[in-house]
């Protein structure tokens, strides 16, 4: 079984930490973390994921810069990037995802199922 490969890009190494090690677990995913939002383009390069989570807020640069970043590298630029953020709460989303205009936002802490879902909804979409 092939297994997908998903890059977490986030400030906070214990979300990083926590959100590979659930989706590691279930023995779907490959994951890599990276706390640095400077050196994402250069990780998600090396990396190739087939799905990238991105911290909205982060002190280096803003989730929304780096997702430009992504999107500018014509090897990165069709790459889905589902938005995590402490900006919205569960309640305000009703435990699932959010849309602002194309963009998708998971509100943090993340629903293990929630985004197992909506990971797997752009997988096999």
């Amino acid at each position: 079984m092939t297994k997908h490969r998903i890059l977490i890009i986030d400030d906070d190494a214990s979300i990083t930490r926590g959100v590979r090690r659930n989706l590691v677990a279930t023995g779907a995913y490959e994951v890599r973390q990276e706390n640095h939002a400077l050196v994402a383009v250069q990780s998600a390069r090396e990396f190739m994921p087939d799905l990238i989570l991105l911290d909205v807020m982060m002190p280096e640069m803003d989730g929304g810069a780096v997702a430009a970043r992504l999107r500018e590298d014509p090897l990165l630029k069709d790459i889905p990037i589902i938005f995590l953020t402490a900006i919205v709460s569960n309640e305000e989303t009703h435990g699932s995802e959010a849309y602002i205009g194309d963009e998708e936002y998971l509100a943090k802490p993340v629903d293990l199922n929630i985004l197992i879902r909506v990971i797997e909804g752009h997988l096999e979409g």
